[in-house]
């Protein structure tokens, strides 16, 4: 039986969150490898890069497995140099100057390549096998669960102030978390809000960074969600100066709950960051949010879930499953029919119709890879509502 009344909570962390750096490095290694075949004349689709990184206190290793434009090593270590630099770390435990940076990056194994590769008769394959899962409400007009939505809101308002010179005793770790209150099934208020955010001055109180974060948290909810009842918790250990990965070691690929849906819908367990889009475990949980977002935005449902699975080495879509979640006006077998009618999803297909092939990824590293707007260079093309015209059409 459905609840309609409840409350259901959300976490987001920030650009400098440790495993967020990690993310960071291994999604701009994926970008300057696609820059680096526009500009020695590489196939885009010949491009492959499974990309890990882990960070430490002032110690960054990736590894991983690559091919395409010949890039050394020394190539890697600026890329990763000038990632942390982007993110602000000018620590004495994790700088971006100063950090030791290891590459073991090498070719990708002959076996995966064989089975990805199109050849003779055989079409591209997937990477890899695996389940992926699309989501899309009406709870904000992104068409996204309201508590990520919102938490990841809460940090990206904070970052860009903070990028921007407003808010100078604010480091670059954070994490926020948003608790919302649902009436007949809808989202009315914030009853708890949750920000922990490093600070650069030790002696900067918890009551301090309150006063600093407050308002952006207000800014950043609906007008009216935040009552005299919501409870505050801003820097509850009472200190946070010691941050990213000098205070907590990073890796890619932790945070995929925060990358996706905050929990409010499944997830098929492969992250995202530091992967090319043959590999589905990125694109086609991206094609699988697109096509949800348009069954949404058609008017379709109210809700949509979406799994699409994948055989390695095998180019089409296992199945294909819709949940309308009892809010549909469509019989949801017809619509799973119409949606595999609509787009090919094989790792080509996706990778040609949401145009992943060029350097679109570093901006997805951080504050979500979905509810996002599409940028004119192709970034977040997942998140485009054209296809909602078409199944409406479709399926009248």
């Amino acid at each position: 039986m459905v609840r309609h009344d409840y409350q259901f909570t959300s976490e987001s962390v920030s650009e400098g969150h440790p495993d967020k750096v990690c993310d960071r490095v291994s999604d701009e290694i994926v970008d300057l490898f696609f820059r680096a075949a526009a500009r020695d004349g590489v196939d885009p689709y010949r491009v492959r890069v499974a990309c890990e990184t882990m960070a430490t206190t002032n110690r960054v290793i990736i590894a991983g497995e690559v091919r395409g434009p010949d890039l050394g090593p020394k190539a890697i270590e600026e890329t990763a140099r000038a990632a942390i630099k982007a993110i602000g770390y000018e620590q004495e435990g994790f700088h971006w100057r100063d950090a030791q940076v290891e590459v073991l990056l090498h070719k990708q194994s002959a076996d995966i390549a064989q089975g990805v590769d199109a050849g003779g008769n055989k079409e591209e394959g997937a990477g890899d096998q695996g389940i992926m899962f699309g989501y899309a409400c009406r709870e904000t007009p992104e068409l996204m669960p309201a508590p990520i939505q919102y938490a990841q809101k809460i940090l990206r308002i904070i970052s860009e102030a903070r990028h921007a010179g407003r808010e100078k005793a604010l480091g670059p770790d954070a994490k926020s978390q948003v608790t919302v209150r649902y009436i007949n099934g809808k989202p009315v208020e914030a009853t708890q809000i949750v920000v922990s955010h490093q600070h650069l001055d030790p002696d900067l109180s918890s009551e301090g960074v309150a006063a600093i974060v407050r308002p952006y948290v207000v800014k950043a909810l609906p007008d009216g969600w935040i009552t005299p009842k919501t409870v505050w918790h801003v820097n509850p250990t009472g200190k946070f100066y010691i941050g990213g990965p000098d205070g907590d070691c990073g890796l890619t690929g932790r945070k995929i709950i925060v990358d996706t849906y905050g929990g409010a819908a499944p997830h098929g367990g492969g992250a995202f960051s530091g992967k090319d889009p043959t590999k589905v475990d990125r694109s086609a949980a991206y094609a699988a949010r697109y096509l949800a977002k348009n069954v949404v935005a058609a008017g379709l449902a109210e809700r949509c879930t979406l799994q699409l699975s994948y055989a390695i080495g095998v180019a089409k879509p296992l199945s294909i499953y819709a949940d309308l979640h009892g809010t549909g006006h469509v019989d949801e077998s017809k619509l799973e029919q119409a949606l595999m009618d609509s787009m090919d999803l094989s790792p080509r297909g996706i990778r040609e119709h949401l145009k992943l092939n060029r350097p679109i990824f570093a901006r997805t590293s951080a504050f979500g890879h979905f509810g996002r707007a599409p940028e004119d260079d192709g970034a977040f093309s997942w998140e485009k509502t054209d296809l909602a015209e078409r199944l409406r059409s479709h399926l009248a």
